[in-house]
């Protein structure tokens, strides 16, 4: 007797593989039978504690989200409905080169302030407390979280290379000295014994932007040392993009490191139509031996900070010497010069065109009223990042569909929603990414297979984050699983709605318990942080309590 069956099922087992019509025998947290075509072959049919009839539903492992910034919405709420809903059972987080872990009490409070337009957590939000320093104390915050119940879904951490450099330098822009240098090192090399799985960076984002090459190539040695991989927001995705891609795989070669190229998209104007010439270089450097991922999300329009677009000197010293030459009229005019004619390093070196700049969150709800609307002028988006004391977040339209379809399809692409939960009007991919792909482009639109497809969002980043029991519908594997309904399947996020719960989705299984029951969220926190196991490709579960 199992604990839980799934009969009738369409396997989509994330290999890439034709499906198959199966019973999926659960017990234990894992899958320990599967019973191919058992109806029709008269076999003798497992049974258990539970039976659900999956008759006319998908069956496939749960969905990898690459490029998360949950880092404390995990923590925060505990329903975190926004991801499992969408049958996604895994985030990768720590992501842009920012987030919470290492750090001493200096960092802590600056990195707080610089990212929460992403995460909340601002100075005067005490719904999280950051009590943790290093990356293995905040994985262990994870897994206890919620009264020691854990957390929604699992969670995996990349060490962030800002955030470490914030840590060993502040945010002077200039070389690291050799002593610094070394002290980035041991704080990547705690970062991966502690179990994360790899170094992230955000080379349009301060402090991690100033570092060069060479500095980069030194932490990705230590990286590679330890079996993790390398996943920067890289130096361009605009004028300079393609440039800033062969920058990240020589990089990565030079160090001998894995690389996830992280939300691999072309954007604005001058990148219509040139994602064949992304795919080509891509191509050349996998013929040639690299170890390549990337991951993307099926929109247009991307999301960030506001306070992000400006240029990098703008931004040097942190927060409140940026709200100073913001408050200065000649430095003022100086940021605008360079956001409007030149065309800022923070907004990829694109002249900023106002008009595709839409306000998605605000910190201060006094400014609630500009949620929603367009940016104008240089001067409304200055009393903006003023009165908002740097908070705002935007979307920015400026991406182009040929492209997102044309990337999608390569052979090593990956999911990854990039979803900023917080703002009152946030990017629809934060609730709708993965059935974006499976409504749209794989039922409507054909992109892709529904067997590539599933493959995509979960063997592909399994085999990324080196997890050997998860990303198939395999016997002996974590039953972290999805069953949803392929003529029906759909993101309900809009644009106008972002908020809305996607459709025909109606279970998740998060170790074999029902996070998403009948459509619903049931109380399970069936996650816990994905630690993985520094001497190789190898990940542990750990529970609170466990070794």
């Amino acid at each position: 007797m199992r604990d839980l069956v799934l009969r009738d099922a369409e396997v989509v087992d994330g290999s890439g593989a034709p499906s198959y019509r199966a019973d999926v025998a659960v017990e234990d947290g894992r899958i320990v039978s599967i019973v191919k075509e058992a109806a029709a072959a008269g076999c003798q049919r497992p049974t258990a504690t539970r039976i659900v009839d999956a008759e006319g539903l998908v069956l496939a492992p749960g969905f990898v989200d690459m490029h998360a910034h949950s880092d404390l919405a995990l923590l925060r709420d505990p329903e975190h409905t926004a991801k499992a809903a969408q049958g996604v059972t895994l985030e990768v987080l720590g992501q842009d080169g920012l987030s919470y872990a290492p750090v001493d009490d200096r960092t802590r409070e600056e990195v707080r302030r610089a990212i929460a337009g992403w995460n909340g957590g601002g100075p005067d939000d005490t719904a999280v407390d950051l009590d943790w320093r290093t990356v293995g104390e905040y994985l262990d915050r994870l897994d206890s979280a919620h009264g020691g119940e854990g957390i929604a879904v699992n969670a995996a951490y990349l060490v962030p290379q800002g955030t470490v450099r914030m840590y060993a330098m502040g945010w002077e822009n200039r070389p690291a000295t050799a002593a610094e240098l070394d002290r980035m090192r041991r704080l990547v090399a705690e970062g991966l014994e502690q179990g994360a799985v790899g170094m992230s960076s955000g080379l349009t984002y301060t402090p991690g932007m100033y570092a060069p090459d060479a500095e980069l190539t030194e932490l990705c040695r230590v990286v590679a040392a330890y079996g993790g991989y390398y996943c920067p927001h890289h130096r361009s995705y605009g004028a300079g993009a393609l440039r800033a891609y062969e920058e990240m795989i020589a990089l990565s070669r030079e160090a001998g490191c894995a690389l996830h190229l992280a939300h691999a998209t072309l954007n604005f104007a001058g990148n219509e139509g040139r994602a064949p010439e992304l795919l080509a270089l891509l191509d050349r450097a996998l013929d040639a031996g690299a170890d390549l991922s990337l991951d993307t999300y099926p929109y247009t329009a991307g999301c960030t900070t506001l306070l992000a677009l400006l240029p990098s000197w703008a931004q040097e010293g942190g927060p409140e010497a940026v709200l100073a030459r913001l408050a200065d009229g000649a430095a003022a005019e100086r940021i605008r010069y360079d956001l409007e004619v030149t065309g800022s390093d923070g907004c990829h070196g694109v002249p900023v065109d106002w008009r595709t700049v839409e306000v998605s969150g605000v910190t201060d709800p006094a400014l609630a009223d500009r949620v929603g609307r367009r940016l104008t002028t240089w001067e409304e988006a200055r009393a903006l990042l003023l009165g908002d004391r740097l908070g705002t977040t935007v979307l920015q339209h400026v991406g182009h569909e040929e492209n997102v379809r044309a990337i999608m399809r390569h052979r090593v692409h990956t999911g990854g929603s990039d979803g900023i939960l917080q703002g009152a009007k946030p990017h629809p991919r934060a609730y709708g990414t993965f059935p974006e792909y499976l409504g749209r482009y794989v039922r409507e639109e054909g992109v892709l297979s529904l067997e590539e497809c599933v493959a995509h969002l979960t063997s592909r980043p399994a085999a990324r984050l080196g997890l050997p029991d998860r990303g198939l519908v395999k016997e002996g594997y974590v039953a972290d699983l999805v069953l949803f309904d392929p003529a029906t399947v759909a993101a309900g996020a809009t644009y106008e709605a972002p908020r809305t719960l996607p459709v025909g989705i109606p279970h998740v299984l998060v170790a074999g318990r029902f996070v998403i029951e009948d459509g619903r969220r049931t109380d399970a926190l069936a996650g816990r942080a994905i630690r993985r196991a520094p001497w190789g490709p190898r990940a542990s579960l750990r529970r609170p309590g466990r070794g």
